[in-house]
């Protein structure tokens, strides 16, 4: 393991966490002293894409996250949502025991994904993974989203029964 900063390549672990899918390691460069985190993962047995033009690729667990944060750029997204949804793909992929997956099948899976998770993110991935054809196909994906989502009633902040009760008095003049 290289040192970003000063290119050592001895370095001691300092802290070790299991995360999903591997291991997080903070480390210490001897030679400057300087902390990085590195993240290990099994390396998993190879797993490749069908494209539409009948085409093979090798599944790039990168490039599944670049189309995510494509999608959800500058979208109020919490921390570690796009990366948790790219784990559950990955290992939903791998769960399969297949050794090519059609490239729809992936795109079905991160749409999915994406609906729940914030709708112009998904119809950022929509619009290029659907190659919609006019602007009427575009409206139509809209309008399928455009169903009201019930919410509760805002709870009060105090019960009214402990609300102490105004009376207005008028001055008589």
């Amino acid at each position: 393991m290289r040192c970003p900063n000063c290119g050592g390549v001895d370095s001691r672990v300092v802290d070790s966490r299991n995360i999903e899918g591997g291991v997080r390691r903070r480390r210490e460069c001897l030679a400057c002293r300087y902390r990085f985190t590195t993240t290990e993962r099994v390396a998993s047995r190879s797993l490749f894409v069908k494209k539409k033009d009948g085409r093979r690729e090798e599944f790039l667990r990168e490039k599944l996250l670049a189309g995510f944060r494509k999608a959800c750029e500058k979208r109020p997204l919490p921390a570690g949502t796009v990366d948790k949804a790219v784990d559950e793909i990955e290992n939903e992929l791998y769960s399969l025991g297949r050794a090519e997956v059609p490239n729809t099948r992936i795109g079905d899976m991160v749409m999915e994904r994406l609906k729940r998770m914030d709708h112009i993110a998904y119809i950022r991935f929509a619009s290029v993974y659907r190659e919609f054809a006019d602007l009427d196909a575009l409206k139509r994906e809209v309008e399928s989203l455009s169903v009201p989502v019930q919410r509760p009633a805002q709870l009060p902040l105090l019960p009214t029964s402990t609300l102490p009760t105004r009376q207005r008095t008028r001055k008589k003049a």
